[in-house]
């Protein structure tokens, strides 16, 4: 789909209902909106699937909410405008997503993974109001990417967050600091590890869908 600000793939619900949930999933670094896809035929039917592209292209393949930086040392740092921009962006296509297709807009998920995952704690704590679930997969927060958080409103907001024990990536000790960090603004949420790396096991797959489920 083109005629929204950022390239998707949509699964319909398996469910009838004038104004289905939603749930937006953002890819990680380096991939597509097919990633996250594959598994959309396993997530609960009733909700309105949304895979979305990235708006960075990388070289030779692949897309990313922005760009990461590696310095003389091998030290990488990220690109924090371009990850403010797709922030933005995301919630942008949020509205447009919630007038071109027949899905409440007071039941929009997010499913992040990596870099997706960052992007969905940014937006979440910054537009709260446009959100409700979040699944925060292999990522954390990157407090200088989220907005202003003065008298926001986050009595609605849940997260289920999930990281593997020996991920080579993002060092899991990053993904620890979110719950105490959620918890500072009384934000419903879960923690669970998993011994894997950099992605996501069959028994996590499992766990956040029947978390989703129970949500719905």
């Amino acid at each position: 789909m083109s005629n929204l600000s950022l390239y998707h793939l949509v699964r319909e619900p398996g469910v009838t209902s004038k104004k289905a949930p939603a749930l937006i999933l953002l890819h990680g670094y380096g991939s597509n909106e097919e990633d996250l896809f594959s598994f959309a035929s396993e997530l609960p039917e009733e909700y309105f699937v949304i895979s979305v592209r990235a708006p960075y292209d990388l070289q030779p393949y692949g897309h990313a909410w922005y760009d990461i930086h590696f310095t003389m040392d091998n030290e990488k740092f990220s690109d924090n405008e371009q990850a403010v921009a797709s922030r933005d962006i995301i919630a942008q296509f949020i509205d447009q997503a919630c007038e071109a297709y027949p899905i409440d807009k007071n039941k929009i998920n997010l499913l992040g993974f990596s870099q997706g995952c960052i992007l969905s704690y940014a937006i979440a704590l910054t537009y709260p109001e446009k959100v409700r679930n979040i699944v925060a997969l292999s990522g954390y927060i990157n407090e200088d990417i989220i907005g202003d958080t003065k008298d926001k409103d986050y009595s609605h907001l849940d997260f289920y967050i999930s990281h593997g024990s020996v991920d080579q990536v993002i060092p899991v000790q990053w993904a620890q600091k979110a719950p105490e960090y959620l918890m500072q603004f009384n934000i419903k949420q879960c923690y669970a590890e998993f011994p894997v790396g950099h992605g996501v096991a069959p028994q996590n797959f499992f766990d956040f869908k029947k978390w989703l489920e129970v949500r719905l």
